[in-house]
């Protein structure tokens, strides 16, 4: 049997039950945390001193697109209508199966550096099957947990060829995943679909993705928002067609109506906000707060790399930061006084990033907690480092002070990846040559970059 302790850190368990302790124990045995408590007694397992640390479950990144992660920087400046075009209608055309899985890897190595033990790859640059397979390999490779959401490309059609928005997803390749590599559905990496949705596709292509989702038992994420949406009553057809349901995942949504939001979230559908790539590109204000008002679970992403930093620390002060300041001026509006107490909390925050996030993966039962039984997906923050030092309140330092470069330790599946803050991959710097290789030549190829003198 194969036995870890984690030793006297700060305990932040995400779990009602355990609650937190000030100073405490986690043991894990076979991946998967076997205790949680003040102290434990584990005669010859191995031990990680977590003295000055805070021991917390991995975060989740409920939304990424991975396969970006060689174009670090190129959008920071960039509108939707400037993502739309160079993207999905240039730079993801320049792909080999190669190029996504170097970046589907080394994007996967990111957020395992930076504290996220799972990461949802929102994968649409997939346009052969070689590089759907390039794609979950290096996801594979990296030791993460992931939800791998197959998608599509979005070029401008050629001649004789269908717009993207009428093609549904393509029913074999979902088939050959689901009954080959993901049979099992309980790995490190599982399958999910990254469809059009009302959004972006006809009422026929809609139907057809949200049946083939249903038929496969797989979630069912879309993007919404960014432009106008194809489908006036999209999501009011789903819901009278009763397709909508815990599997269903909705990005962004924030011009969707209240109403529809409320009905949608009402059949138990996920939604996950991306608040830094919303509030740069126009979107609107994120949907935290009305998703707050309705009780529906929110969680929280990244988004798009190349525009906005990848990691969750980040990710939660924006969105906190931003649904603070909005539902303040509301109140004030409301009543002429700003509150005495805030709307939202740092240990809400928390939950996008944990709890939340699991939920929205659908692996709520397996991690986003620090319980036992749960697969031991745990984070080690140092408490000590200048930054987070004194630490009076360990969720607050956590969501207002730490960074990635406070990530001392990560374990996933009780599998040690990150020690004494440093990742324990062997070919990093190899890979990180790959990787700024393959950014260079599919911005060379795409244009952004002169061609280099034979």
């Amino acid at each position: 049997m194969s036995r870890t302790i984690i030793k006297g850190g700060s305990i932040v368990s995400m779990d009602p039950k355990i609650k937190d302790l000030a100073k405490g124990d986690v043991l894990v045995e076979n991946g998967a945390i076997a205790a949680v408590a003040p102290s434990l007694a584990a005669d010859g397992a191995e031990t990680i001193d977590a003295t000055g640390m805070i021991v917390l479950p991995g975060l989740v990144n409920a939304h990424v697109h991975t396969w970006q992660s060689a174009l670090r920087g190129v959008a920071g400046d960039w509108t939707v209508p400037k993502y739309m075009q160079s993207m999905h209608r240039g730079l993801a055309g320049h792909y080999r199966p190669e190029d996504l899985y170097i970046a589907n890897l080394m994007g996967a190595l990111n957020q395992l550096n930076s504290g996220s033990t799972t990461l949802v790859d929102w994968c649409h640059s997939n346009k052969t099957p070689e590089h759907t397979d390039a794609a979950i390999q290096g996801l594979t490779e990296s030791g993460a947990r992931a939800l791998f959401l197959h998608g599509s490309p979005k070029p401008d059609p050629k001649p004789g060829q269908k717009h993207f928005s009428e093609v549904p997803m393509p029913r074999a390749e979902v088939e050959r995943l689901r009954k080959g590599r993901f049979a099992g559905g309980d790995g490190l990496v599982t399958l999910g679909l990254a469809i059009l949705g009302p959004y972006y596709s006809t009422r026929a292509v809609t139907q057809a993705d949200f049946l083939l989702a249903r038929e496969f038992d797989l979630i069912a994420s879309m993007h919404v928002g960014g432009g106008t949406g194809m489908q006036a009553d999209g999501f009011e057809r789903l819901l009278d067609e009763d397709l909508i349901d815990a599997r269903t995942n909705i990005v962004h949504g924030n011009d969707m109506k209240p109403e529809v939001i409320r009905a949608v979230a009402g059949k138990g559908a996920q939604f996950t906000v991306t608040a830094e790539v919303e509030l740069q590109m126009g979107y609107g204000d994120p949907l935290t707060g009305i998703l707050n008002a309705c009780g529906s679970p929110v969680s929280i992403g990244s988004d798009v790399e190349p525009a906005a930093r990848g990691d969750m620390f980040s990710a939660m002060r924006i969105t906190l930061q931003h649904e603070r300041n909005r539902r303040t001026l509301e109140i004030l509006a409301e009543t002429g006084n700003r509150p005495m107490e805030m709307p939202l909390t740092c240990r809400q925050a928390l939950e996008w990033a944990t709890i939340n996030g699991a939920k929205m993966a659908g692996l709520e039962s397996r991690i986003g907690s620090l319980t036992p039984g749960k697969q031991a997906d745990i984070l080690m923050v140092r408490a000590d480092d200048l930054n987070m030092f004194p630490v009076t309140d360990p969720v607050a330092s956590l969501v207002m002070q730490a960074g990635v470069a406070n990530v001392d330790t990560v374990l996933v599946a009780g599998r040690v990846v990150k020690r004494n803050g440093k990742l324990l991959y062997a070919q990093l710097a190899e890979k990180k040559a790959a990787l700024q290789k393959s950014g260079e030549r599919i911005l060379t190829d795409f244009g952004l970059l002169p061609k280099r003198a034979a």
